[in-house]
């Protein structure tokens, strides 16, 4: 592996959110952070000289993408999903939650119905609900220790809320499913049928692991409007930058129009630079950090299953994200995640963050040095509550 991702480097005092907020969130001093949705790993080599040249130049004016910029993220996606996207399709944006309450408002009305599929990334909820919409729940269905769609109920459950606009987490954050094609098709079919438009947050897609692939609901779907961002991928969510695919050019229209309401016309000028460079640079990077991050996720699945085995670990099919279900336990979500928080002093994401659905889960993110997960794994099996001693 040519890229170091062992190196445990500080991300105390840099305004961090993972770590500098620990003492105002209510959480211990001697808490190990291990739950938004971020990395702790440096942003690739390549990215990282290429924004030091912006930074050298010292001048940080308006600026607007050139068709540099467009090529390297309609490459990307081309090359590695099969989805190919002109320049004009592209609508940017300064983060997807940002995007996606734009599309909330650009394409329904108040009181409008929005379906997602629960539990699921916890904005969405806030978004739907403080835009005056009327949020719908197509509650995954969980079984054997997977989860699987509920076909009936999300057909039903259109029909009966006359749903405007599909919110799809693919892959799915925070159960870990990669959707496969034919699960896809079976929403597309449904959602054509009744008018209803479907948005595809896909912000995890280049984080699928072996045996399972990511297909881009706009493969499927001409009409769809694909979310995506390089944030995940290569650790840039502070610079802001999000990519919006719609063919569609009435849906597309409607978005540049809202977001331009917004008042917000350009894009942070690091956060383009860090885009294009990691989009034509970062693929070799990436490739590494999956390897790193598939050997993470299969010590976690080892440790628990030898030394831990009534934590059940959600199958992860994609992301970085383990989802992990303590219900053999029985504790009710509070007292877990206070168990959790004082005595084995891991700061998780609370299962009930995602929805109700999430009762007697917790997330865990495993994008860090492999000598901190291992740190963490140590105080899972210290703590009292989980070893019964």
């Amino acid at each position: 592996m040519k890229h170091d991702f062992d190196a445990v480097i500080s991300r105390y005092g840099t305004d961090s959110l993972k770590f500098d907020f620990i003492r105002d969130r209510g959480k211990p001093p001697d808490i190990l952070p291990m739950w938004v949705a971020d990395m702790d790993f440096p942003a690739p080599p390549e990215v990282l000289e290429d924004i030091q040249k912006s930074v050298l130049h010292g001048i940080f004016g308006y600026t607007e993408p050139t068709d540099g910029y467009y090529n390297a993220v309609s490459d990307w996606f081309a090359s590695r999903f099969g989805y190919r996207v002109t320049r004009h399709e592209i609508v940017k944006a300064p983060g997807v939650v940002f995007a996606l309450a734009q599309i909330v408002r650009a394409f329904t009305a108040p009181g409008d119905a929005i379906m997602i599929q629960t539990p699921v990334y916890h904005p969405f909820y806030s978004l739907i609900r403080d835009n005056g919409r009327a949020l719908v729940t197509n509650p995954l269905r969980y079984g054997g220790g997977k989860y699987f769609i509920d076909f009936e109920d999300f057909e039903r459950k259109i029909v009966q809320n006359k749903v405007k606009l599909f919110l799809l987490c693919s892959p799915h954050n925070p159960v870990g499913r990669v959707w496969t094609k034919s699960e896809l098709d079976g929403l597309n079919r449904i959602c054509s049928k009744y008018g209803v438009i479907v948005v595809s947050d896909e912000i995890h897609c280049d984080f699928v692991w072996d045996g399972h692939t990511h297909t881009c609901f706009g493969l499927l779907d001409e009409n769809a409007v694909i979310a995506t961002a390089p944030s995940k991928t290569f650790n840039l969510a502070g610079l802001q930058a999000s990519n919006i695919f719609i063919k569609n050019v009435k849906l597309r229209e409607k978005l540049s129009a809202e977001i331009k309401r917004s008042g917000y016309d350009n894009l942070n000028t690091l956060g383009l630079a860090a885009c294009k460079s990691a989009y034509t640079h970062g693929g070799a990077w990436l490739d590494d950090l999956r390897a790193y991050l598939m050997a993470n996720i299969r010590l976690v699945q080892d440790f628990l299953a030898q030394r831990l085995s009534k934590i059940k670990p959600v199958p992860t099919e994609g992301t970085y994200l383990m989802w992990l279900d303590f219900s053999a336990y029985g504790l009710g979500q509070a007292e877990l995640d206070r168990r959790m928080t004082q005595e084995a002093k891991l700061w998780l994401n609370s299962g009930t963050m995602f929805g109700a659905d999430g009762e007697g889960f917790l997330r865990l993110n495993v994008a860090c040095p492999r000598s901190v997960l291992t740190d963490a794994l140590a105080r899972l099996e210290k703590a009292a509550f989980l070893t019964g001693s």
